[in-house]
């Protein structure tokens, strides 16, 4: 099973519901005083999207998360969840979320490094509960020792098969189970070594690009839109809201990119995303416009590029980038 299938079959989806431990395996998930609920806005935090596309998925799949536990509370429930949860009084409805909910929703967003982490760790586990073929190490043929032993004399074939085949077999099914734990001590281990040489490389592809100048990191992104096909010169600007790099995709379709080089921990926010906009779609009329940084963005500069169909390249999205995975926009 792979994204793809997960985003596209509700069976499929229903099948892993219960695997909500794997949104603590990316990051912690607030939760009301209650201990139970979620609302819109703590969904929305926890993925890095607008509260606006947590609610565009519920309008496009709300049986399917009512199904899951999803509920707008109002009347007496609504009170309860007040006075415990401290909700402002004038409050006439709430939606809340169950751990359950939150995870369907994460198999039914788009375009959010949060959800792709959930959902490798939701496949992974998807894939270690499945049932393991079990390789045939040895081969019998059966219809022909059955044949064999029917010939015989029965005296002669419970001698033979007493004497000779049970014991041939219990050592065979213990040898093959020797060599299975064997084959999967091994595979841990190649998983083990390439989760390192992963994290090393990453590591080595943050601290590059921390080092680079302005034009360099421009240059550094020139390079992985060419090694994907695209075709893109740097424009002359060298400062305010220019476009950076434009040119085409592999494609054919119009190409626009904005890298902004910037402190990690320094997000990039509405107003430089708002002038992005602008000059992508208004004066080049992009088709496909990318705004890179090597910091992250905040919620509503994230919520303005989903409406106005900007791709938000995010530090943790450029590192994967940068080190071999293409862009889906790109593809």
């Amino acid at each position: 099973m792979n994204e793809e299938v997960l985003l596209e079959s509700r069976t499929l989806r229903e099948s892993v519901a219960e695997h909500t431990g794997a949104l603590d395996k990316v990051r912690a998930l607030s939760v009301l005083p209650d201990g139970v609920h979620v609302t819109t806005r703590m969904v929305a935090d926890y993925f890095e999207v607008g509260e606006t596309v947590v609610r565009a998925v519920v309008h496009d799949h709300r049986d399917e998360l009512e199904a899951n536990g999803y509920r707008v509370l109002t009347g007496p429930e609504l009170s309860c969840l007040k006075q415990l949860c401290g909700l402002h009084p004038r409050t006439r409805s709430v939606a809340v979320f169950s751990r359950r909910t939150v995870l369907n929703v994460a198999m039914l967003l788009r375009d959010s490094v949060v959800v792709r982490q959930v959902r490798a760790y939701l496949l992974d586990a998807e894939r270690n509960t499945r049932p393991q073929p079990v390789d045939n190490l040895f081969h019998i043929d059966l219809a022909a020792l059955d044949e064999r032993i029917t010939r015989i004399s029965t005296e002669t074939a419970g001698r033979l098969i007493g004497q000779t085949i049970v014991p041939m077999l219990n050592h065979l099914i213990h040898a093959s189970g020797e060599q299975r734990r064997e084959l999967t001590a091994i595979r841990e281990d190649l998983k083990r070594v390439r989760r390192t040489l992963q994290e090393r490389e990453l590591t080595g592809a943050v601290a590059a690009m921390d080092a680079m100048g302005r034009r360099g990191f421009e240059n550094h992104v020139a390079g992985l839109c060419r090694r994907d096909g695209c075709t893109v010169a740097n424009t002359e600007s060298g400062s305010g809201p220019s476009a950076g790099l434009v040119g085409r995709t592999a494609d054919g379709r119009r190409l626009v990119v904005r890298c902004e080089h910037s402190a990690p921990h320094r997000a990039v926010g509405s107003a430089a995303m708002r002038r992005f906009t602008g000059v992508a779609k208004l004066e080049y009329e992009a088709e496909v416009a990318l705004f890179v940084t090597t910091s992250t963005f905040t919620p509503a500069a994230l919520d303005l590029a989903a409406r106005h169909g900007i791709t938000a390249v995010h530090r943790a999205l450029l590192e994967a980038w940068s080190t071999g995975t293409a862009l889906q926009v790109l593809r």
